[in-house]
């Protein structure tokens, strides 16, 4: 059972390798985790929902709205 000058084959030493793989799982799922991979909800809209939100939160005046609806409305029916 003693191995190399008196040392336990396993025992502390084996608890360190778990250890430290319990570790680095914990690091990864950290990392990893799902609610870092959720996507933003602008991600999968249209850009005229896009700026129908940037108006909803005041981001831009209804004026540069208006502008910028007619501009994407020109260009989509150029396409």
């Amino acid at each position: 059972m003693f191995f190399d000058h008196g040392y336990f084959m396993g025992g502390m030493h084996a608890m360190w390798w778990v250890f430290w793989l319990v570790v680095a799982v914990l690091v990864t799922l950290a990392v990893w985790s799902p609610q870092r991979q959720r996507r933003s909800p602008d991600e999968d809209a249209s850009p005229l929902d896009i700026l129908q939100r940037r108006l909803a939160r005041g981001e831009i005046t209804p004026e540069a709205y208006e502008q910028a609806r007619a501009l994407l409305e020109r260009d989509a029916r150029k396409t």
